[in-house]
């Protein structure tokens, strides 16, 4: 079917209807995606400026607060606008533009999260050959294949949007753009589609996941030939991994892998994973990394000395 678009402006239901719930959200969100801009802003800023965070480690961590606050900043100030608007409105072409970035830095983060796991492994594993093995040209060749494995799967998802037709109705049951409530919209059958968009995301999430668990056990198993001190460090190290790891990967998995449906419970699960945990990231690896604490303090009190 020819791609024929009598549909240029496409409108939101948000995540409540209520108006006073509406303005109770923008209060309690605001503030998150502040801390969420702080919190990675200044990891990023600490790793840059810090003459002790020169490892492996803090370069991918750096590199995973830049892409949190670019994939929150993707989604958070339209919906935090929103919040205030009697009429939530998007052009198909920003709406388009959206999903692209949601799934490139969402992608890339995901490719990031992996590295960071084969960073910690080769760091336990093989302490000997660390510093061989994740040279700088190899950090950097890292960090731009994971930005690039995410460029690579957000222009298939793309490709596959761009050419359907969407001649009416023009409502999203959503708060941003995503790719099965606009396939809803589009005016031809979107099976196939959704098939290839599922295979695409379904293949990457899975391999992706099985590289992290298999890393993270072969991890906890070399962990019974450390120290009690050289376990402790390392597990306050993979504790802080895990935990984010899980938070991603958690509620993405949730809503991704599994039949799609309008339920409102979808809705609350992807604020968890768009506005919450872009902010919770920062505060995981700074409360369990006495370096990075040690690091931010002294960098402000180089600010104020």
């Amino acid at each position: 079917m020819a791609n024929e678009n009598n549909v240029t402006e496409l409108i939101f239901t948000g995540l409540f209807q209520d108006p006073e719930v509406q303005k109770v959200c923008f209060v309690l969100f605001l503030p998150v995606y502040l801390a969420t801009l702080l919190g990675n802003g200044l990891i990023v800023v600490t790793v840059i400026i810090s003459k002790t965070l020169h490892s492996p480690m803090y370069f991918f961590l750096s590199s995973l607060s830049l892409v949190e606050i670019c994939y929150s900043s993707t989604i958070v100030p339209k919906f935090i606008n929103d919040l205030l608007a009697k009429v939530k409105t998007i052009s198909l072409k920003g709406c388009l533009a959206q999903i692209f970035f949601f799934h490139f830095l969402g992608v890339a983060e995901t490719f990031l999260l992996v590295v960071m796991a084969c960073d910690r492994y080769v760091a336990i594993c093989k302490p000997l050959h660390y510093m061989n093995i994740m040279s700088r040209k190899m950090c950097h060749m890292l960090v731009g294949g994971s930005w690039l494995g995410g460029f690579i799967h957000s222009i298939i998802q793309i490709i596959i949007t761009i050419p359907l037709p969407f001649c009416g109705p023009n409502v999203i049951d959503h708060y941003f753009c995503d790719l099965q409530p606009l396939f809803k919209l589009a005016c031809t059958d979107t099976f196939m589609e959704g098939v290839v968009v599922m295979a695409n995301s379904g293949v990457m999430s899975i391999i992706s996941l099985f590289i992290l668990v298999s890393s993270y056990a072969i991890i906890l198993i070399n962990l019974r030939k450390h120290s009690a001190e050289g376990r402790r460090k390392a597990l306050s190290t993979c504790a802080s991994h895990i935990t984010v790891v899980i938070l991603f990967f958690g509620p993405a998995t949730f809503l991704y892998l599994r039949p799609s449906s309008s339920f409102t419970e979808d809705k609350l699960v992807s604020v968890f994973y768009t506005v919450i945990t872009p902010m919770l990231n920062p505060i995981v690896y700074t409360l369990r990394n006495t370096e990075m604490k040690n690091a931010i303090r002294m960098l402000w009190n180089q600010k104020h000395s």
